[in-house]
């Protein structure tokens, strides 16, 4: 395969040995930035060179240290793991991007509900990115004849846009990163119990929440609905077909897999007429951004994955209910797929005695942690990325949205009774 293949199927060896401990420093330094920044300076964000300014002074000092005291191998298996990571977002961010929906329903409980079910089957082939693009814009114009819509958008982000993308590894960013790291793909479809629990508790208080809305609208807004009603239209059908080969080319192996997703990301992009794209409001911006920031959190992970994996038996948290709470917890507040690499790697720690080992994970904490990771994404709008996008188009499209508080009390408080079901059976699964 040559010199390209032999970096990308490179396998690092295995050393514990520990490093220094300001080596884990700028890994929480970058995280806490890219959680904070974006708020407190929302301007300054924006800027490219700022975010890459931010990425180098973190990564440089450890990339350095790695490389001179003879851990290129660790650096070389950082790189291919960004690579694949990137290279998979990519192509299923620009492809979805150039897929637009567009229609006027009735808006009906049952129509809002379909919606969301249809949403979060698609987050998990399509990402949850690339189904929330998809469907919150026809949602948004279904409803636009109607009064009472202020929880139509959160109860979207927690089904859409996180716990419909519990699947495959395409759905949310923590699982590509399992994949990328050997979680086999298909594994994830043992969270099916999971992605039923979520997206069906979520749907159900939904369409409760909705009925109870529609219930509340005037009669004129109800003979508006139905009089303005037009039927769904999909443009740039073509970048369907694109998606579907994303989920066969991410079988291929490394780098050919790199290679064929970016090509794809190419011909999605060159392809697509230039409207769709504008009524999509599509820009390269958040995957640029995207690919700046996890450049850093890979180089940066390095001494934190061998820290927790070392010291994972010194830890108080040993089964996987405490994994479930403490992964979702953090990626409540911080981004959840440096989260879930951080969890999975103190998990290897636990899991190196025996039983089913999934990547070095024992399964049932590999479970807890891709499930906190992804569900409790959605508790805040900071949790996972789509959260921020769906905002803002919903914002744009007129429909308020709650303040950061608020709609934090309202996803812990929906989601809590399937914490608590998803709680007791990570406990029941141990005795």
């Amino acid at each position: 395969m040559g010199q390209l293949g032999r970096l990308f199927c490179y396998t690092p060896r295995v050393d514990h040995a520990a490093l220094p401990a300001w080596t884990m420093l700028p890994f929480g330094a970058l995280v806490l930035g890219v959680a904070v920044l974006p708020a407190v300076a929302p301007h300054l964000w924006e800027k490219r060179w700022f975010q890459a300014v931010l990425v180098l002074v973190c990564a440089t000092p450890v990339a350095a240290y790695l490389l001179l005291t003879g851990h290129s191998h660790e650096v070389l298996g950082a790189a291919r793991s960004y690579a694949g990571f990137v290279c998979t977002l990519g192509a299923l961010f620009v492809t979805a991007g150039g897929v637009y929906a567009t229609g006027d329903l009735e808006a009906t409980p049952r129509t809002n509900t379909l919606f969301i079910l249809a949403g979060s089957v698609l987050a998990s082939f399509i990402g949850t990115t690339g189904a929330s693009v998809l469907v919150i814009r026809p949602l948004l114009r279904t409803n636009q004849q109607r009064a009472q819509t202020a929880h139509l958008v959160p109860f979207f982000i927690l089904a859409v846009a996180n716990a419909g993308g519990l699947l495959t590894p395409l759905g949310d960013p923590p699982l590509l990163i399992g994949f990328i790291e050997g979680v086999p793909f298909f594994w994830t479809l043992r969270l099916l119990p999971v992605w039923v629990l979520y997206v069906g508790s979520i749907s159900l208080a939904f369409y409760l929440f909705d009925r109870r809305a529609f219930a509340r609208e005037t009669g004129a807004a109800h003979v508006r609905d139905r009089l303005e009603t037009r039927a769904l239209e999909v443009r740039g059908k073509h970048n369907l077909l694109w998606l579907v080969a994303i989920v066969a080319v991410a079988f291929l192996p490394s780098p050919w897999r790199e290679l064929a997703m970016v090509g794809i990301a190419l011909a999605s992009y060159f392809g697509t007429r230039r409207d769709v794209h504008e009524l999509n409001a599509f820009s390269l911006g958040p995957i640029l951004e995207v690919a700046i920031v996890f450049a850093g959190i890979f180089a940066c992970l390095v001494p934190v994955e061998r820290a927790l994996s070392t010291a994972a038996p010194a830890l108080p948290l040993k089964h996987g209910w405490q994994l479930f709470w403490a992964c979702g917890l953090l990626s409540s507040l911080l981004d959840n797929a440096p989260t879930y690499a951080a969890f999975a790697a103190l998990a290897r720690g636990l899991g190196a005695g025996g039983g089913e080992l999934v990547a070095g994970v024992a399964a049932p904490m590999l479970a807890a942690i891709s499930a906190g990771s992804v569900v409790m994404g959605a508790t805040t709008y900071i949790g996972n990325g789509p959260n921020l996008m769906v905002k803002a188009i919903a914002e744009r499209a007129g429909y308020p949205m709650p303040s950061f508080m608020r709609y934090a009390l309202f996803a812990f408080l929906v989601m809590l009774p399937a914490h608590l079901l998803m709680t007791g059976a990570l406990i029941w699964l141990e005795r």
